[in-house]
């Protein structure tokens, strides 16, 4: 570099201003007398505009515009370096960490779109620290938006309701995802493989309503950390697969594995294999499926029950009760449909388990009996909760959209898309 040259960044009227980055704008100033030699002038070369503005120079311009212009009154203007040196601050010159730390304040929206202003600021705008927690909840045609946000390092990412077209997911890395929930969303079996396939850090997951395979089953197995699983409503996986994935996963605290359209293979293959730690469990929906002995089988291997779901178990009868009494931490039961139940016996079951706090009996009991059998049993709320929450993300009671629904296991994303 020359000796009489300077960087661009120094070079004052090229000093950046304002909260964002602007271009260098070429310099003209109105003729005023003896300025009109060098501020009145275009200054495209950095070297001219270097000596116009170094002291010597402008030292020099006065003395021989002395004699000219005695007698004259001159009005001289301040240097703009000095200004300018006061406010000489720009968004190049902060480091990473302070970009960063700005940054993690925007908004989904307003992150991708600063995205363009400069590859550093691009490079930053995807930097794994703010992509901690993603919602894209209700986002249509989300293949190519899911598929970026999954190589950003996500670990929580809520996707409900939404829909994607084929993901063709070739990062070979695992993914780093602890909590993933795709409840009702249409995903191709296919796309949701690809996920789940390069997941082996899953603590929380639900793939509610969706069709999985074998493959997908296998690869859960894979996550020995899973703790709350919400498979309700799933279909299209096999028996012994579900078997394995169970033996595997055994720190499984919730499972939510409801009308799953299963037959007694599948039951079977749930109360034989299910972790001793279960503490919730949703198992309704399996009618003539389920029956006395596959409850005492799924007791005596969980005795640590709190919240146990057999509704539309017509197969169980009042001589089920005897087999609850086993259970001394449960708290609610769900019998909802189980039409075998004689409205007679259900007023036993407070004595039977001292520990229940919650019942549900819809439709097995009409509402004008309803008070009557509240006083037999002052201690239990009957019919409170409509919906199960076991393993479900989102509690299905609050409403869709609210503050409170965009919650995912008690906890909201930081980045949320919204429409």
């Amino acid at each position: 570099m020359p000796n009489n040259s300077m960087p661009l960044q120094d070079i004052p009227c090229l000093s950046l201003q304002g909260p964002m980055l602007s271009l260098p704008k070429r310099i003209k100033r109105k003729s005023r007398d003896w300025l009109s030699e060098g501020l009145d002038t275009e200054c495209n070369a950095p070297t001219e505009l270097i000596q116009q503005w170094s002291p010597c120079h402008q030292h020099q311009q006065l003395l021989s515009k002395d004699k000219e212009n005695e007698g004259k009154f001159i009005l001289a203007r301040r240097s703009r370096r000095r200004k300018q040196s006061k406010l000489g601050i720009s968004w190049n010159h902060l480091p990473d960490e302070l970009l960063l730390a700005i940054f993690f304040y925007l908004p989904l929206q307003d992150l991708l779109r600063i995205s363009v202003v400069s590859k550093r600021w691009h490079r930053l705008v995807f930097d794994e620290c703010l992509w901690h927690s993603v919602d894209l909840e209700g986002l249509t045609h989300m293949g190519p938006a899911l598929q970026q946000v999954l190589k950003t390092g996500v670990r929580r990412l809520r996707c409900p309701r939404a829909f994607v077209e084929e993901l063709h997911f070739t990062v070979p890395v695992p993914l780093q995802i602890v909590q993933l929930d795709l409840s009702s969303s249409i995903i191709p079996t296919s796309a949701l493989e690809c996920i789940i396939c390069h997941c082996r850090q899953l603590e929380y997951l639900s793939l509610e309503s969706q069709q999985i395979s074998d493959k997908i089953i296998n690869s859960l197995a894979m996550n020995t950390n899973l703790l709350q699983l919400n498979l309700s409503g799933c279909s299209r996986f096999s028996a012994p697969a579900l078997a394995d994935m169970l033996k595997s996963c055994s720190s499984i605290e919730q499972l939510n594995i409801s009308w799953c359209g299963f037959n007694n293979d599948h039951v079977k293959s749930v109360v034989y294999n299910l972790s001793s730690r279960v503490t919730h469990l949703n198992l309704s929906g399996y009618r003539e499926n389920l029956t006395l002995n596959d409850l005492k089988v799924l007791v005596d291997r969980c005795p640590q029950i709190q919240t146990l779901d057999l509704s539309d178990s017509t197969l169980l009868m009042a001589d089920s009760f005897h087999v609850f009494k086993h259970l001394k931490c449960l708290l609610h039961l769900s019998l909802s449909r189980c039409y075998n139940i004689h409205l007679a016996a259900l007023s036993n079951l407070g004595k039977m388990v001292p520990t229940l706090c919650l019942l549900d009996v819809f439709g097995l009991i009409q509402d004008n009996h309803l008070p009557s059998l509240k006083k037999e049993m002052p201690h239990i709320s009957i019919n409170s909760r409509p919906f199960s929450s076991v393993a479900r993300p989102t509690p299905t009671s609050w409403f869709i959209g609210s503050p409170s629904g965009r919650i995912m296991w008690s906890r909201m994303c930081r980045l949320r898309f919204t429409l």
